[in-house]
């Protein structure tokens, strides 16, 4: 018989345990990371009871796969246009609350007496929450469509990328061994510059990579590919000096840009959740109960500072960013625990061997205190709120909720702020490229040609001319682009004030493409050489090949926004539903339905088929917009709204066996599909589809909302009407013309068939 390798018996018993530990907690509606926690507890070398793991070396291996496909998959769920989409409310309260947690932290660690870099990660510890956990209390309290919700998921996403930019500069400080403020910003920067040359570089090439491949893109195919992505920049990043953890979430943070970015997240569960079990029981493997015991109070001073500290500073951030009170607690309460990131970070100072041994088990008896404590605050957040409302003096909360009222009022912005965010970003990414490709050719264009080329001067001559090309159409850009035309033309045409800061901004960039270029040939030549070169390469640029590099680098522009924005578009083409391509149509029930005798509210028509019920036909009767509490029997003629598609799998269903559609008489024909705009003359402004009366007034149904170029399909009952919303009603066309003719007539958009 054979000798089976440890790591398979080791693996069968941390799989076999985690399996029975997850059944349990599932069981006890406790989170599923605890269980795994508690099985590494039990599995472990410093618990004698059960069997123990004997090959600790290759499970942290594996566990530092885990690490490495849980950052990519939380990769995969970040968009950093999902970031910008946030606002400002989520970015002020994150930062406000991630930085008050570190210096929680850190103060804690020095009374404590702990050491600086025990301090130090201490804080990082406790500034971040946990996704999981949250999203599992959530749906457990049965509140994740609450309105605090989506500000506590804006501040998740900001955690994360932190978090990430806390692991690089944690083991920056770690290898250093000290605080050094210059030594940080050139981390910082050079953090920066390759976050951005990977996003730029990833957008351009990945996608079109993808669909020029996608005739051979099968799951399986898919999942090997992103994997190998994945894997090879872990490789590149410590290259270069970043963690592994680093490449994998910019990889998947790539990759969700691409229209392949949600089935690529699909195809990655399984995985993700094998190595993410197998992660959080080496988590468990690392406890010793004994020094956990022996540091007890810490953990219930760390565990009250948490729950405090980030009740008081969410919710304080969330008021300085303008919610109200009460969203600002709901989300404080929500968000006081601490969580995944949380034991990276402790197994980070382990790796690289600068925390104490006790820190990690301290981390997780902290979370494990702060889990089971979190849906219990949740639930606390309404009644904190009624106490406040009583204890507070009534000028704090009018000054409280004038400031929040006055926050949400929507300013234009200034010409000179567009035209300063469009002057940063050209500035900075064509600068970033520019630096990029001087770095590839002094590192390995010119190393390469000098090994192909004898003669040094050729070699250089060869390498400056492949460079230059390279960099033509981004020196271009940076001296002769336009920036944001209609901005520059309001300030150069609004004041002769604006003129001299104008002028001295389009020099600032002309001498930036000059330093670049200055910097790229003096690896070659000499100062004076590269000097005069400069000079008559910018004239180059500028006179003889401007037309073509400007050509050229308007498709590079193109080629990247369309990669860009091409997942939303898709996605817009999938979602394009009633009733902006959607026409009323009648079916017949069939007696041989399975829908006879159920009410619409079981029934479950619009979520599951997408469509809405607009009049149900019962002999001589006629029921105009009917209730969820209405019913269908045999041979009910129902007028239903939706797309072609829709109303097809739907007719299908409660037609078969049925015989043909009874024609529409002219009682049905009086309820179409028609559209209103909210404004001066009906009033609907400000007020609820439900406090509006605009379905008692036209016996209709309001079936989707259009507002800012956004569609809010089948909106709730509680939805606000805002000025110059396009409102899509399905009614009686002659009630709909009696209240909300207006000075926009609504005319039919289609009739029923």
């Amino acid at each position: 018989m054979s000798h089976l390798p440890h790591l398979i018996t080791d693996l069968a018993l941390i799989l076999g345990a985690a399996g029975v530990t997850t059944l349990l907690f599932r069981r006890l509606k406790q989170p599923v990371v605890l269980g795994y926690i508690l099985c590494g507890l039990l599995v472990g070398p410093h618990f004698q009871l059960f069997p123990t793991v004997t090959d600790l070396a290759a499970i942290k291996t594996w566990a530092e796969i885990g690490v490495i496909f849980l950052l990519f998959a939380l990769g995969l769920e970040f968009s950093f246009k999902k970031l910008a989409k946030v606002g400002s409310t989520a970015g002020i309260t994150g930062v406000i609350e991630i930085t008050a947690m570190i210096l929680v932290g850190y103060t804690a660690g020095q009374l404590l007496g702990w050491p600086f870099m025990d301090r130090l990660f201490l804080g990082g510890i406790l500034a971040i929450s946990s996704t999981t956990i949250i999203f599992r209390a959530f749906e457990e309290l049965g509140i994740k469509t609450r309105q605090f919700t989506s500000l506590v998921l804006g501040v998740l996403i900001v955690e994360d990328l932190v978090a990430v930019l806390l692991m690089v500069l944690l083991s920056t400080m770690a290898v250093s061994k000290e605080f050094a403020g210059s030594e940080m910003l050139l981390a910082i920067g050079k953090l920066l510059f390759f976050l951005t040359l990977w996003f730029l570089l990833g957008i351009f090439l990945l996608p079109t990579l993808l669909k020029k491949a996608s005739k051979w893109l099968g799951s399986e195919t898919l999942l090997i590919g992103a994997i190998g992505l994945c894997l090879g920049m872990v490789v590149f990043a410590d290259r270069v000096g970043f963690s592994a953890a680093l490449g994998a979430f910019v990889m998947g943070s790539i990759l969700s840009e691409t229209v392949y970015g949600e089935k690529i997240e699909h195809l990655m569960t399984p995985v993700k959740n094998l190595f993410g079990a197998v992660f959080f029981v080496s988590v468990g493997m690392l406890i010793d109960a004994r020094m956990l015991w022996q540091y007890i109070g810490p953990v219930l001073l760390l565990s009250g500072l948490v729950i405090l500290g980030k009740l008081l500073f969410v919710s304080g951030g969330a008021l300085v960013a303008g919610r109200p009170l009460k969203q600002a607690l709901q989300a404080g309460t929500a968000m006081t625990q601490i969580g995944e990131f949380s034991f990276i970070i402790a197994t980070l100072g382990l790796t690289l061997q600068v925390t104490s041994e006790y820190l990690y088990p301290i981390a997780v008896g902290v979370s494990v205190l702060t889990t089971f404590t979190t849906p219990y605050l949740i639930r606390l957040a309404d009644p904190l709120h009624d106490y406040l409302q009583r204890v507070l003096p009534e000028s704090w909360l009018r000054t409280l909720e004038r400031y929040s009222a006055g926050s949400q009022v929507l300013r234009s912005e200034s010409d000179w702020k567009v035209f300063i965010r469009s002057f940063s970003q050209l500035i900075f990414i064509n600068s970033v490229l520019c630096v990029a490709i001087i770095l590839l050719s002094r590192y390995y264009l010119r190393p390469y040609l000098l090994d192909m080329i004898s003669h040094p001067v050729v070699a250089g001559l060869v390498a400056v001319g492949i460079s230059l090309a390279a960099m033509g159409p981004f020196i271009w850009a940076l001296t002769a682009r336009p920036i944001q035309g209609t901005a520059y033309k309001a300030l150069w045409l609004d004041s002769k004030y604006n003129r001299g800061p104008l002028v001295s901004l389009e020099v600032l960039r002309s001498l930036v493409a000059v330093l670049l270029m200055g910097v790229l040939l003096s690896q070659y030549f000499p100062a004076g050489i590269a000097i005069g070169g400069t000079l008559v390469v910018l004239g180059v640029v500028l006179v003889v090949f401007r037309q073509k590099l400007q050509g050229f680098y308007h498709r590079l522009e193109q080629r990247f926004l369309h990669n860009l924005h091409e997942k939303e578009m898709a996605h817009q083409q999938q979602t394009m539903l009633a009733p902006w391509d959607a026409h009323l149509s009648n079916c017949q029930i069939s007696p041989a339905s399975g829908f006879i005798g159920r009410t619409l509210e079981d029934l479950q028509l619009r979520e599951l088929y997408g469509i809405n019920i607009a009049f149900i036909r019962r002999g001589n009767k006629l029921i105009y917009a009917p209730s969820r509490y209405e019913r269908l029997y045999p041979h009910d003629e129902i007028g239903v709204i939706g797309t072609d598609v829709q109303l097809q799998k739907f007719t299908q269903l409660v037609e078969s066996e049925a015989d043909e559609a009874i024609p529409v008489d002219v009682l049905s024909e009086e309820i179409v599909l028609q559209k209103i705009i909210a404004d001066q003359h009906n009033h609907l402004s400000g007020q609820t589809i439900r406090g509006s009366g605009i379905r008692e007034k036209t016996n209709g149904l309001v079936v989707g909302i259009e507002r800012r170029g956004e569609r809010i399909l089948n909106p709730s009952s509680y939805t606000a009407f805002e000025w110059e919303d396009i409102i899509w009603l399905v009614g009686d066309r002659r009630k709909i013309a009696a209240h909300y003719f207006g000075e926009h007539p609504a005319e039919p958009v289609d009739k029923g068939r």
